[in-house]
């Protein structure tokens, strides 16, 4: 493809995604392409980095169109994009639009017009932040965010903020049913592709630069997963052993279910639940290339009494909740033009409902770890705080113990007595974990 006609496909993919505002980018845009097979892997790249960099930069990207009372659209987000932060001057973008076959239409005078009138406004300045920008559009966040930010990061705001911006690490996870760190590490390396250890998780290895894992023999054949490293410290401090009785309560397609069951070598039973049917079916080829047969999956239903019978029956209970994910801004950052403060009050609601039910599940002795993929207070901190004034019979289990206990490297990353990682401070997205302790009977 010429450079034009992947910037016309880049436009179309985001005319593809304003379409679709509430669903995932990655999976409309996995639609998007598989519409398009002709498009080969280094013109699907080119496009991706085109269009994920206007998704990226989009609420500057509209504090600069709102400013010359422009309507973003896709045309115009591009060209912006490119003026503002893509190195090419007037001109140049002018000429990125030439019409003809495949290419973008030549902006219309209209069009024109305004992107004159946008480089003029820069007075001299470089890149997309403006002086004038308020903070929250500065540092590229959602207003409704900033109270909560504040609270956990404190002067680190403006650090944390400029770390969600980054492209996320590619991390894999050694499958302990088939392979060891070292092992897996060493099938890479003999595919050219190498790797370096985690710093915390001892399951895990992260590529230098992004390469096509996917394709490998060692992710086809079951020796890798794919996780980011926060992701798998959860599954750590599960601290699931042999012979056990879990349950990942909010198991999606798996991925933190399958780091359990290596942990604990398929023996014992894990119960993989969710609500939705396909989450659950998609787990089924992960499981099955990944040799975990130690799993079972239950689909939660209304009226459905599998928990009331199962109450009290198991050591570890995992909760990963469903939230706002601010803590994977940096690998979905179109959840943050997605997400909205009535996101986070229904979330907050639906976790604490969770929680409720997943502490009957939990044996007396046994242990609940609560998590989130988010770095707001409100679905952290004070959604354990809250829960604990209810169930006088669970308490906080000391972090330090529980991550010496599971075998974690060095200190763990930790705000008190909860774990928290976060993509500045540790490399990783940013994720919550409450370790607590259902009081033993007597």
């Amino acid at each position: 493809m010429t450079p034009a006609a992947r910037l016309a496909a880049a436009i179309d993919l985001l005319d593809a995604l304003e379409a679709q505002p509430r669903r995932p980018a990655d999976a409309t845009a996995n639609d998007f392409f598989r519409a398009r097979r002709y498009i080969g892997g280094g013109d699907r790249r080119a496009i991706n980095e085109l269009a994920w960099s206007v998704v990226r930069q989009r609420l500057r990207l509209d504090w600069w169109l709102t400013r010359i009372r422009c309507r973003p659209t896709a045309r115009m987000l591009v060209a912006a994009e490119l003026l503002l932060d893509g190195g090419l001057d007037l001109t140049q973008v002018l000429a990125s639009f030439p019409g003809g076959q495949y290419a973008a239409e030549p902006l219309s005078t209209l069009e024109e017009r305004l992107l004159r009138q946008l480089d003029a406004s820069r007075s001299g300045i470089e890149g997309l932040v403006h002086p004038e920008m308020p903070e929250a559009i500065r540092l590229d966040l959602p207003e409704w965010v900033l109270p909560g930010f504040r609270a956990r990061f404190g002067e680190r705001l403006a650090e944390e903020a400029a770390a969600m911006e980054e492209e996320a690490p590619l991390d894999l996870r050694a499958n302990l049913l088939k392979t060891t760190r070292e092992e897996a590490a060493a099938a890479l390396a003999a595919e050219g592709i190498e790797t370096r250890p985690t710093p915390f998780s001892p399951w895990g290895l992260r590529l230098p630069q992004r390469r096509p894992v996917t394709q490998t023999r060692a992710f086809t054949e079951g020796l890798v997963e794919v996780q980011d490293e926060g992701s798998q410290l959860i599954a750590l401090l599960t601290d699931a052993r042999p012979g056990m009785r879990v349950v990942d309560l909010c198991a999606g397609a798996a991925g933190k279910t399958l780091a359990l069951a290596g942990a604990m070598r398929n023996r014992g039973r894990i119960t993989a639940c969710d609500v939705s049917a396909p989450r659950l079916e998609g787990a089924v080829k992960r499981l099955r290339r990944a040799g975990a047969d130690n799993v079972e999956r239950h689909l939660l239903a209304p009226g459905d009494r599998w928990a009331k019978r199962r109450a009290g029956q198991f050591d570890r209970v995992l909760v990963d909740a469903p939230c706002t994910g601010t803590g994977t801004w940096r690998r979905n950052p179109d959840a943050r033009l997605r997400t909205n403060q009535n996101d986070l009050a229904q979330l907050c609601t639906k976790q604490a409902e969770i929680l409720a039910g997943a502490a009957d599940l939990v044996r007396p002795g046994g242990r609940l770890v609560y998590a989130t993929c988010s770095l707001l207070p409100d679905e952290d901190e004070a959604q354990v705080e809250a829960f604990l004034g209810r169930h006088p019979d669970f308490a906080p289990f000391p972090l330090a113990e529980a991550w010496a206990e599971a075998g974690g490297t060095g200190v763990p990353p930790a705000e008190g007595p909860y774990l928290v990682t976060s993509p500045a401070r540790h490399g990783t997205d940013g994720f919550f974990a409450a370790v607590l302790q259902r009081q033993p009977e007597g």
